[in-house]
């Protein structure tokens, strides 16, 4: 017995988020160039072609690729009102047995910012998570300094875990990130026999 398994696509208020498509390159380099010098600070270096539309391809048959194998969901974030690109978000690292668990990693364009459309779309994402995906925890590392993405991991439920020393290199330098998860059921110390 064989069937078509359906793509990831989860609607908010606002947004609907889903894999990105060739026909996204235009509207994500034109949003991307115009928000580098609000995102370098707390992105990894960029390659000189990451705006270029090999990149990009590659990046949606990566993107189709992952989601597929189970191993990612990579979204972007669109607004539904005049379908422009707002930012985007990557469920990556899913693991399965007896972790259960993903990393969440996000970004929006500078012109979004601060009108709660990543707080809208982590919600969704998380709730795709606990439910669809049957993860038991998610988790989200930023920079100490990045208060916004602190705040609007606190504000969907993510709670502070730790520092995790030299985790990632960020716009050149090896630099410390704060941890933070989310689990869907409080679970700690309990067991389950089966």
């Amino acid at each position: 017995m064989s069937f078509l398994r359906r793509r990831p696509r989860l609607e908010t208020e606002r947004l609907t988020l889903r894999l990105p498509q060739h026909s996204d390159y235009r509207g994500w380099a034109a949003l991307r160039e115009a928000s580098r010098d609000f995102l370098s600070p707390w992105d990894p270096v960029w390659a000189a072609d990451a705006l270029s539309r090999k990149a990009f391809t590659n990046r949606v048959y990566w993107a189709a690729r992952a989601e597929a194998a189970g191993t990612a969901v990579p979204l972007l974030l669109v607004r539904r009102a005049d379908e422009a690109l707002v930012g985007g978000v990557t469920l990556d690292n899913i693991r399965r047995g007896p972790a259960q668990a993903g990393t969440l990693g996000y970004w929006v364009g500078a012109p979004h910012a601060r009108k709660g459309y990543m707080r809208e779309a982590l919600e969704a994402v998380v709730h795709y998570a606990f439910t669809d995906l049957d993860l038991s925890r998610l988790e989200a590392g930023c920079l100490p300094e990045n208060t916004a993405s602190r705040g609007v991991l606190e504000k969907v439920g993510f709670k502070y875990e730790g520092v995790a020393q030299s985790y990632l290199q960020i716009n050149g330098r090896w630099r410390n990130h704060v941890l933070y998860a989310n689990l869907r059921a409080d679970r700690r110390g309990r067991t389950y026999a089966g």
